[in-house]
């Protein structure tokens, strides 16, 4: 009888149990991670206060507060206070409650802000939001205004000072971006720019991105607080900001600081010195390349010293405005009715390109 041969075993394969554990971890992963958007309504309700309207400007549906005094000089200037990215205009707040009884105050989300959302223009880039600013001043039937700006909306303001000099009485810069950027670009923008991660990872909670970010925003952690991440995550999940700020990131061309010493302008420079996202040093050269501009470092605030010493800044801006005549005002002749179609709202001044 013949020896029976043993027949050997061929090992199982495992790799696609772990191919397939490793795919329930990812989707589980993906499924807790993943942040849908929030109902307009709810955001409205939660953060537009009585003070808030929307009104239509350029084709958007934008949050504006208008703080106007109840018994307003009609010869007085409103200010109007433009955020940074991925800021709202409740990062003024501060300001309104301290120069808010002393002058007319305007603040707004520009779009693919807070709670204005999507922009039918579908552009985002400084350009685009110098745009904005004069519809919105037009649509405020605003003569001429103080424009204050924040970083990335420092650059919207001397952007529009520079091409509308007429409309624009002062200048206050904040923490501006204005001049080619040394080193790493923020966390967020580095990662949005990143094919395939940016379209993903907009909607990913935001939460601890945001936490990470204020860190470095605010020289104090104390300002980094529960509401206030909440509040700058659940406002990026609005209807459109997330997409907005995708486009933003991936569109928006270096600056070009030529404009800035054609100006002629009143201007104040407000600076914190412990800025971990702009140095202290452009501060210097906004000075420098802006004729007479007067510059304010407070040397304990971070990248947002309106936050978080709104006292002391604010009435640095009083001051200024108090001790500053502006430049004589020449109101524009009216222009020609236009063939175009009246309903199509576009700026008034077509901005120079240097």
């Amino acid at each position: 009888m013949p020896l029976r041969r043993r027949r050997i075993e061929t090992p199982r394969r495992r790799w696609p149990l772990v191919l397939l554990f490793a795919g329930a971890i990812l989707a589980g992963v993906a499924l807790w991670a993943y942040a849908p958007i929030l109902p307009a309504e709810m955001l409205i309700a939660r953060y537009a206060n009585e003070r808030s309207k929307f009104i239509d400007v350029g084709g958007v549906r934008a949050h504006v507060r208008d703080y106007a005094r109840d018994q307003d000089d009609a010869d007085a200037i409103p200010v109007v206070l433009i955020h940074g990215s991925l800021g709202s205009l409740h990062m003024w707040e501060g300001w309104a409650r301290e120069l808010g009884p002393r002058v007319r105050l305007i603040t707004v989300d520009l779009p693919g802000h807070g709670l204005t959302g999507a922009w039918p223009r579908d552009e985002y880039t400084i350009e685009a939001y110098t745009d904005f600013i004069e519809v919105l001043v037009d649509t405020l039937h605003l003569d001429r205004v103080v424009l204050v700006g924040h970083s990335m909306g420092g650059a919207v303001a001397w952007s529009f000072t520079a091409t509308r000099p007429d409309r624009v009485s002062h200048l206050v810069l904040v923490d501006a971006a204005g001049y080619p950027r040394q080193g790493e670009a923020p966390l967020p923008t580095r990662l949005a720019r990143l094919p395939v991660i940016g379209d993903i990872g907009i909607y990913f909670k935001p939460d601890r991105l945001v936490r990470r970010s204020l860190l470095e925003v605010y020289a104090d952690p104390e300002m980094v607080t529960p509401d206030r991440i909440r509040r700058y995550s659940e406002l990026q999940r609005f209807p459109g900001n997330r997409e907005a700020t995708l486009q933003r990131a991936r569109s928006q061309e270096p600056l070009d600081p030529t404009p800035l010493k054609r100006l002629n302008v009143p201007t104040l420079i407000i600076w914190g010195a412990k800025d971990r996202w702009v140095p202290v040093a452009d501060a210097f050269r906004f000075q420098n390349d802006i004729k007479g501009a007067k510059l304010e470092i407070f040397q304990n605030l971070g990248h947002n010293p309106m936050e978080e010493d709104p006292k002391a800044t604010a009435a640095a801006v009083a001051a200024f405005l108090a001790s500053t005549p502006p430049r004589p005002f020449l109101r524009p002749a009216p222009a020609a009715e236009s063939a175009s179609d009246p309903t199509t709202v576009l700026p008034a001044v077509v901005p120079e390109k240097d």
